[in-house]
């Protein structure tokens, strides 16, 4: 990213250096902290019982939902945030839609023989795209995703050793100084475009829905199990292509037209699942799909 003389100007002028650099490559930053962690506090932790906000409110401090390429936005976040000491790259957002393959080393495996034993066994190569080398040694490979597909966050599910950011996680960006050290792009790789992921290893980074055992049906609602699963399947997937600041809403829109089609009680833990691999808590979520049954209730007794 930017190229500058780290001992000659502050850390904080150094880390917006480096994000307004990623900015004008597409990529939505937020300030970091030497732990690695978003620089600004949550303007919400004095209240005794926060409502989930993901920025609605208008004030920073909501980690990844602060990330954005505006320019301005940018040095208005580190100006909030003079100890920051690196960037953070939002990952599942437009135009890249990034997806990071974390591979560790602390772990004690090795997480690089891993991916490419993925690699063989399930007939993809990895393209040339940017790599970043992180303190402990490991390795950040960036890969871009399309638009219609959410790739949740893992760690260690697809590998001993590989960890996998996607919508609603982010990448420590190049530049960076964190209290373990500097992260680097690997030579060579840092000029290059993010390149798209091989269709076989997105296929490995977006597992289906688990399947749920369904109570037997209604004796109204016989004759139609094949309708009722398809119905419930594509409102999992609307609520799976949830992009940030749609999370909420799409998931609220899914259950009130699963509850208005009896389908409420049996959809609830796959929209639930869905919803977590978008980023949103199981709180969050499980509080939204309430609000949209007992909207429906209200519906259906007026």
């Amino acid at each position: 990213m930017a190229t500058t003389d780290r001992h000659a100007v502050p850390l904080a002028t150094l880390a917006l250096a480096h994000a307004l650099s990623a900015a004008e490559r597409g990529l939505a930053v937020i300030p970091l902290s030497r732990t690695k962690l978003p620089a600004l506090r949550s303007p919400h932790r004095d209240e005794p019982a926060p409502a989930p906000c993901h920025g609605e409110c208008g004030r920073p401090g909501h980690g990844v939902y602060d990330a954005t390429t505006d320019p301005a936005r940018i040095r208005a976040l580190f100006a909030a945030a003079p100890r920051a000491t690196g960037y953070g790259i939002a990952c599942g957002l437009p135009p890249h839609h990034l997806i990071g393959i974390d591979l560790d080393t602390k772990s004690g495996t090795d997480s690089s023989a891993a991916l490419r034993e993925l690699a063989l066994r399930h007939l993809f190569t990895i393209p040339d795209t940017v790599v970043v080398a992180t303190p402990s040694g490991g390795r950040h490979v960036w890969l871009s995703g399309p638009p219609d597909v959410v790739v949740p966050n893992s760690a260690g599910r697809l590998a001993p050793g590989i960890d996998i950011r996607g919508a609603g996680g982010y990448l420590v960006g190049p530049g960076s100084r964190t209290a373990q050290g500097v992260y680097s792009a690997v030579p060579g790789t840092a000029h290059l475009p993010v390149a798209p992921c091989p269709p076989a290893l997105l296929r490995l980074l977006t597992p289906p829905p688990r399947a749920h055992h369904r109570s037997p049906a209604h004796p109204d609602q016989q004759g139609r199990p094949g309708q009722q699963g398809q119905q419930g399947q594509g409102l999992v997937q609307f609520v799976l292509a949830a992009h940030a600041g749609q999370r909420n809403t799409r998931l609220f829109w899914a259950a009130c037209r699963a509850y208005e089609s009896d389908l409420g009680d049996t959809l609830t833990e796959a929209l639930v699942e869905a919803a977590i691999r978008t980023g949103l808590t199981e709180r969050e979520a499980r509080s939204t799909i309430a609000s949209a049954a007992r909207l429906t209730q209200h519906n259906a007794d007026a």
